[in-house]
């Protein structure tokens, strides 16, 4: 077996900057594109759990000068390899949609599935178009006002490039209710009383509905007074088979009464189609020729295909593609629904809250729209559900933005220190990037650590980043620690950040939660908008100044990742 030691280095010292810690089977893969055979994997994880162990004992300072010596052993993937599986009938004038529900803003989940048909569009060079899945919907999923606006400046964000005038489905009712009225000549649809219990209580059993069997003449008198009704007492229903082998598809429900304002045409219409219904004339009206949807509207699309039958129409191309599941995003569920109800009571801040995971918020914490695209195009067509950790977007970010992101110190709760016998230096130059020759001045004054750090290396020798070692003795009175300098020159001691001159600073974390502290003066010449790297804490993005209670300015910088 041949010595791989040197690529193994590469790739976990890469693996433990982009992840904060090292794991082995992330890097083990990595080694078949250099000729590592099947059966050499007993002698390798030996090696490989060396390394890993000595990577992940080094400073993050010290992963990155090894780094440059080891990144050319990095094999990047083939070009070629980077394209999307092709699709069938992908030849000719090809049209794509895309239609959101407008119950909220759209968030990391429901965005990987408008991608996806955005980026096949342009693979394709074909035509997407925007259309408002705008029905009444129900009562436990409304429409938010809001929420078309939000979806459009997430579109616009995202790069997401469709058709001219936007297609609401809410100005599309008269459309809709013509080919109802079809369904019904064609002896295809039917008026229904039943209560939804009625209807359930007969799916279950396979029994044909009394009102099945309305004649085409009393059907259609019955659709063309169903406007009259009360909400709840008439349904359109599709005729199927009631013996179907899945109780959904049994009669399915077509249209139904909603007495609920509807945000663009208020109550000009109480009779509303599902959005199947709407899907089944759109798609072949608009001519869509492909529709990517999840595996979670499997009957919708069979739901299609039987319209599509009864009128004679020629099918799209349905792709049915796995949901993904978002791990490691702080317990929060990706739910527009739920999301609407939190921004509505005001417990989140608005629709950019960190915990609503909208496209909105990802951009608010610094979040590159090129990083989700990036995202949604590796993980591509993937036909099963997946779960992907929310660190493989911070990865992707990671290198977007690391290049350009400058340095700053950040102290979480922050406390002094009375430094006995220190040096007295009232100024340093501290490199603004790794990778950048300049440097800014540091005015050196009092000086504070975090009270975290204090408690985890008291009575112990630590370095303070950039300048020099001091003992943490194991005292502490009210704000102020005192410690010792050190002239001992030992370079595996733990370096921990501190701040002198400073302003006062706020983070917001996903969670919802701020972390108070202070950073150095520096910050004070950021704009807003721009992306940092607080070190040994994270990349930030400054969001502006505000004032507290007391006057105070406070520079407010929303978390992204480590």
């Amino acid at each position: 077996m041949r010595d791989y030691s040197k690529e193994i280095r590469a790739y976990v010292l890469k693996n433990a900057l982009e992840f904060n810690k090292a794991e082995g089977g992330k890097v083990l893969p990595k080694l078949f594109q250099h000729g590592l055979q099947k059966e050499e994997i007993g002698e390798i994880l030996p090696i490989m759990n060396r390394i890993v162990d000595d990577v992940n004992s080094l400073t993050t300072e010290e992963r990155e000068k090894e780094y440059v010596r080891y990144k050319n052993y990095i094999k990047e993937r083939d070009e070629k390899e980077r394209t999307l599986p092709e699709l069938p009938n992908s030849s000719g004038n090809m049209i794509f949609r895309v239609a959101p529900f407008p119950s909220g803003a759209l968030h990391l989940g429901n965005a990987k599935t408008y991608l996806l048909n955005a980026l096949y569009a342009e693979k394709y060079k074909a035509r997407v178009l925007l259309i408002m899945d705008d029905t009444i919907g129900s009562k436990e999923k409304q429409i938010s006002p809001e929420s078309y606006n939000l979806i459009e400046e997430a579109f616009k964000w995202l790069n997401v490039k469709y058709v001219k005038p936007i297609i609401y489905k809410s100005d599309r009712l008269e459309i809709y209710y013509k080919y109802a009225e079809e369904l019904i000549k064609k002896g295809k649809a039917y008026i229904c009383h039943c209560s939804q219990e009625e209807l359930r209580e007969k799916r279950e059993k396979e029994e044909e509905c009394e009102h099945r069997d309305f004649s085409v003449t009393e059907n259609l008198a019955r659709w063309r007074l169903m406007s009259d009704a009360k909400e709840g007492r008439a349904i359109l229903r599709l005729k199927t088979d009631m013996k179907d082998p899945d109780p959904a598809f049994r009669d399915r429900v077509l249209f139904r009464i909603s007495d609920r304002d509807h945000p663009r045409v208020g109550k000009k219409y109480r009779i509303w189609p599902t959005l199947e219904m709407t899907w089944a004339v759109d798609d072949h009206l608009l001519g869509i020729t492909h529709i990517l949807r999840g595996n979670d509207l499997m009957i919708e699309t069979d739901m299609e295909k039987y319209i599509w039958d009864i009128f004679g129409w020629k099918h799209p191309e349905t792709i049915h593609t796995g949901l993904i599941r978002i791990e490691g995003i702080e317990g929060a569920k990706i739910s527009k629904s739920k999301a609407q109800k939190e921004v509505k009571s005001g417990e989140f801040i608005g629709w950019d809250d960190p915990r609503t995971w909208s496209i909105q918020s990802l951009k608010r914490r610094g979040i590159k729209s090129e990083a989700i695209r990036e995202l949604v195009f590796e993980i591509g067509l993937n036909k099963q559900d997946i779960t992907v950790p929310i660190d493989s977007l911070y990865s992707i970010n990671r290198k977007l933005i690391d290049s350009y992101s400058l340095r700053y110190s950040f102290v979480k709760d922050p406390i002094e220190l009375e430094i006995f016998n220190k040096p007295k230096i009232k100024k340093i130059s501290i490199q603004v990037h790794p990778d950048m020759k300049e440097t800014r001045a540091v005015k050196i004054d009092k000086i504070f650590i975090s009270k975290r750090d204090f408690e985890e290396f008291k009575g112990k020798e630590i370095r303070l980043l950039h300048l020099f070692n001091i003992k943490l003795i194991d005292e502490m009175k009210k704000d102020i620690t005192k410690v010792e300098f050190t002239t001992v020159d030992n370079k595996e001691i733990p370096k921990i950040n501190w701040v002198s001159v400073h302003v006062n600073v706020r983070v917001l974390m996903p969670d919802g939660n701020w972390l108070n502290g202070i950073a150095e003066k520096s910050v004070e010449k950021l704009k807003s908008g721009e992306s940092i790297q607080f070190e040994r804490f994270g990349f930030c993005r400054f969001d502006g100044k505000i004032k507290n209670k007391k006057g105070e300015e406070i520079y407010e910088f929303w978390f992204g990742h480590k």
